[in-house]
């Protein structure tokens, strides 16, 4: 291996392209502050503290996703496996272990210290990235030094952050978050970088599986803790079996259409306008932050039928719709311009989260939740199933 090859850019076409074991043991590191995220959420919840919680989880889960977004799509351009790249990389995960360490902090307390430590470490690892891509590859030069300096500007904002006044702190969060968001938009448009589209749907993909993965693990520890506590496992069973409906479901409805075809019409898009992938990219965080409360909803759920929640039962029914709902409406806006339009999809997805979000007046809104993203799943299927077998088809 080389210390410092020469960091050009990847073919955007390239054959077999896939997602390398540097890249899935980043990917590990950010499960770890996912889970801390989500067991957070569920704290404060269940301890009646939602407005601080409700507040803070937003910031949190921004911080994470937008650390693991920037440099996945770096990685899909300009991966060069060296020595100095896989310590850039290494030096990103420290961070992010940094930040799971002070999410608990910024949750119960609103310190966000020790997160911003661990954010800036992670995107300034990023910014020696670009720089060194700036150095290599001379037709995207000025994009990449646009990502060093806007990354670098943002980061000292962050650190400023912190002596904001306290109820002003969102509210700058806001305009910090946005100038974020603006940095790749303002460099690309000095030049597009070279993402792999197979590349990136991987990716992704293999994100919502380890946030879907991080659910299950917080209703598995919610179970468990029941259990250890002499509750029944027949006191638990709607809720497991409703919850169990819902991860599956999830995991159905987003990989119900190839994530490979979607991202080569993003693909397309993006080579057409600035903004072609960048609504399916930022779409994203939604997806992400709504299935990791899915995961402490169904916590806070559980801890309500065994008594450790001061929340009544709309509230907890809430934590778990809310997310539910947030996510399959996200999903279906992501998928419906690249799937043909037909007046069942119009229709489904929409009246399937207003009857999720009913089921919160209920007793049962996880069960309820559970079987009806199973009928929307059979919905899809068969309507898919009946296109397949159309003549026009």
């Amino acid at each position: 291996m080389r210390l410092l090859a020469r960091m050009s850019a990847r073919d955007p076409a390239e054959a077999h392209r896939a997602a390398t074991p540097l890249e899935l043991f980043f990917d590990l590191s950010f499960a770890v502050a996912v889970a801390q995220a989500a067991s957070g959420l569920e704290d404060g919840l269940a301890e009646g503290h939602a407005s601080r919680v409700l507040a803070g989880y937003p910031l949190v889960f921004f911080a994470i996703w937008w650390a693991w977004m920037n440099f996945t799509w770096f990685a899909s351009a300009y991966d060069t496996d060296d020595v100095a790249y896989r310590v850039a990389v290494l030096v990103q995960v420290a961070g992010v272990l940094i930040l799971a360490a002070g999410e608990s902090r910024a949750l119960s307390s609103e310190n966000f210290g020790v997160m911003v430590v661990g954010y800036v470490v992670m995107r300034l690892g990023m910014v020696s990235l670009w720089l060194r891509a700036a150095a290599s590859d001379a037709g995207r030069r000025r994009c990449a030094r646009r990502y060093a300096a806007g990354i670098t500007i943002v980061q000292a904002c962050w650190v400023a952050w912190l002596a904001v006044p306290h109820d002003a702190r969102i509210a700058v969060f806001v305009v910090f978050a946005a100038a974020e968001l603006a940095v790749p938009l303002w460099a690309e448009a000095a030049g597009r970088t070279a993402w792999h589209p197979g590349h990136i749907a991987e990716r992704y993909g293999l994100f919502t599986i380890i946030v879907l993965g991080e659910t299950l693990l917080a209703a598995t520890v919610g179970v468990h803790a029941a259990l250890s506590d002499r509750a029944t496992f027949g006191n638990l069973a709607t809720v497991v079996v409703g919850g169990l409906l819902i991860v599956f479901s999830m995991w159905w409805l987003y990989f119900d259409m190839p994530s490979g075809e979607i991202v080569t019409q993003v693909r397309r898009a993006f080579t057409a306008r600035i903004t072609g992938a960048f609504v399916w990219g930022y779409g994203h965080y939604l997806v992400f932050a709504s299935a990791a409360a899915v995961g402490a909803g169904l916590a806070v759920a559980i801890d309500h039928v065994t008594r450790h929640s001061q929340l009544t039962t709309l509230e907890t029914g809430l934590t778990v719709t809310v997310p539910v709902a947030t996510y399959l409406l996200v999903v279906w806006a992501l998928h419906a311009p690249h799937k043909k339009p037909s007046r069942t999809r119009t229709l489904a997805v929409p009246t399937a989260a207003a009857l999720i979000l009913a089921s919160s007046f209920t007793h049962q809104a996880v069960l309820l939740s559970g079987l009806l993203l199973v009928a929307l799943v059979s919905l899809s299927v068969a309507t898919s199933e009946a296109r397949a077998d159309s003549p026009a088809a």
